[in-house]
């Protein structure tokens, strides 16, 4: 019986157009905002390798510094605050204020799980409009290591009073899924972007391309 979903934010439920519109203004690669999460996510992965810890803003920064200098191009601090600024004001795509509506009215547990600070959680689901659409929200700041390490995932299930199985991880990214699946939560993927699912990760429960039907699958399975 499921009894929480658990959500990644970014990507997930928060549609990173304004942050794409900020890079497409510098730099004449698509991929340009892709390649610095990339280049974020290996730090916070080999940071949390080394049982070190900074948080998201700071290696957020170091990697936006780390894009412009291998362009050849400045990087003022007004700059850089402006670009990141947008982090804080991502819109939610259109299909989530109703999906987790319906997951509340189910009695589910509605948790966000995101890798960004407790403060700026906070402020992009206020800015989103739907704070008040979850029963919480965790921070990888609560344990000091990154998803897709366990801690976090198993860290909020004990604050929420839940066992493993009682709880599902929604994401659109592979990675995430397979550490909450590696942490023992159940997962579904939400393919919002057209990428192939890793092959050699921890294949999803569940999988769509609409996140109304996504978690759809998963009421249904509460009663199957």
């Amino acid at each position: 019986m499921i009894k929480a979903v658990f959500f990644d934010m970014n990507e997930t439920l928060l549609n990173l157009s304004l942050l794409q519109a900020q890079f497409d203004k510098y730099f004449d690669d698509k991929y340009s905002l892709k390649y610095w999460f990339t280049k974020l996510l290996y730090s916070s992965s080999i940071i949390g390798i080394m049982n070190e810890y900074r948080n998201f803003g700071e290696l957020a920064n170091v990697a936006l510094e780390n894009l412009f200098f291998e362009n050849n191009k400045p990087l003022s601090a007004k700059l850089k605050n402006e670009i990141l600024g947008k982090f804080k004001n991502l819109p939610a795509y259109e299909d989530v204020p109703p999906t987790l509506d319906l997951l509340r009215k189910k009695g589910i547990r509605v948790i966000a799980v995101s890798n960004s600070s407790l403060e700026m959680i906070k402020e992009q689901l206020s800015n989103a409009g739907i704070i008040d659409k979850f029963n919480a929200y965790y921070s990888v700041d609560s344990v000091k290591k990154y998803k897709p390490f366990e801690d976090i995932y198993q860290y909020s299930a004990k604050q929420e009073g839940l066992k493993m199985e009682e709880i599902i991880m929604v994401a659109t990214h592979d990675w995430d899924l397979f550490g909450a699946k590696k942490a023992g939560l159940k997962t579904a993927y939400i393919s919002r972007n057209k990428e192939i699912y890793h092959p050699y990760y921890l294949q999803a429960n569940f999988s769509d391309s609409s996140l109304p039907d996504l978690i759809k699958q998963i009421i249904d399975s509460n009663h199957a």
